[in-house]
């Protein structure tokens, strides 16, 4: 039943998935006026006569598929070997 009525709206509320920025029938046309708006160049595309070499990603994201970039890398800590002791047992 939770399942059901999370995908029910409440009274008075409307479903407006098919509208804004990036609504299909318009979604070239808005892109193209936002990126002149934000002073964007338009993305430059190679030329099939180029010879791309693409380097497949090594970690991608479970949900999106989006290729993840490596920030740091956290260096490992000893084990804890016994439980703390009590401050006044020392």
């Amino acid at each position: 039943m939770r399942r059901f009525l999370l995908h029910v709206l409440p009274v008075g509320f409307h479903r407006i998935g098919h509208y804004g920025l990036l609504a299909n029938p318009v979604r070239r046309a808005r892109l193209a006026k936002v990126r002149d708006l934000l002073h964007i160049a338009p993305e430059i595309r190679p030329l099939p006569d180029d010879i791309v070499i693409a380097t497949r990603p090594v970690f991608i994201c479970r949900h999106c598929g989006a290729p993840m970039i490596v920030i740091d890398i956290l260096a490992r800590s000893a084990p804890i070997r016994a439980p703390p002791m009590p401050r006044g047992q020392t």
